[in-house]
């Protein structure tokens, strides 16, 4: 069985609602998913690595907070310069979800800097595959109305409680990205 971790932060509950997303829909292709939401010191139990060593394919993710992934995940981000040393997380799959209040908000620096990480890792990075939904009609009940191609965005208005974003398009986005990583992670342990 494809085995996945989903290494993640959340400040206010939208981005572990993007996290869900992407677990259901990696485990729904059949891949064992272990969860590893990064607390609010930025502090993860100390296995994790060991853990992280044995998976095929690490998701990052986490809020996109003035340009940039959240300081939590990054103290997480800087913790990995352990193992890069014995390249124990090189040739796993890789990916990455980020979510902020504005439709923009520099989401692309948080992907660039997963993407980054999951490079000095020695890692193989794994995009949405998903077309945009770009026309008059497409709205945030779409697909990657957001238009991630690195990988899956959400947009969560300041004013939202998790309940009600990020939206259905984004969640069904991420769930895609999950499924997506648990197939490119099995055909490659083929």
């Amino acid at each position: 069985m494809t085995r996945i971790a989903i290494v993640y932060f959340s400040g206010y509950g939208h981005t572990a609602k993007q996290a869900e997303a992407v677990q259901h829909g990696a485990a729904a292709a059949g891949a064992e998913v272990t969860m590893f939401r990064i607390d609010a010191n930025g502090d993860l139990p100390e296995i994790t690595f060991e853990t992280l060593a044995a998976q095929d394919a690490i998701i990052y993710g986490s809020p996109t907070y003035m340009g940039g992934p959240a300081w939590q995940f990054i103290k997480f981000a800087d913790a990995s310069s352990k193992p890069w040393f014995t390249q124990a997380l090189k040739d796993k799959v890789a990916a990455g979800f980020t979510n902020s209040a504005s439709v923009n908000g520099d989401k692309s620096s948080t992907m660039l800097f997963f993407f980054t990480l999951s490079q000095q890792h020695g890692q193989i990075w794994v995009g949405t595959g998903l077309m945009p939904a770009n026309n008059k009609e497409a709205g945030p009940d779409d697909v990657n109305w957001t238009a991630g191609f690195a990988g899956a965005l959400a947009i969560s208005p300041s004013d939202a409680s998790p309940e009600e974003a990020p939206r259905q398009g984004d969640l069904e986005t991420a769930r895609l990205l999950g499924k997506r990583v648990a197939e490119v992670a099995a055909k490659l342990r083929e």
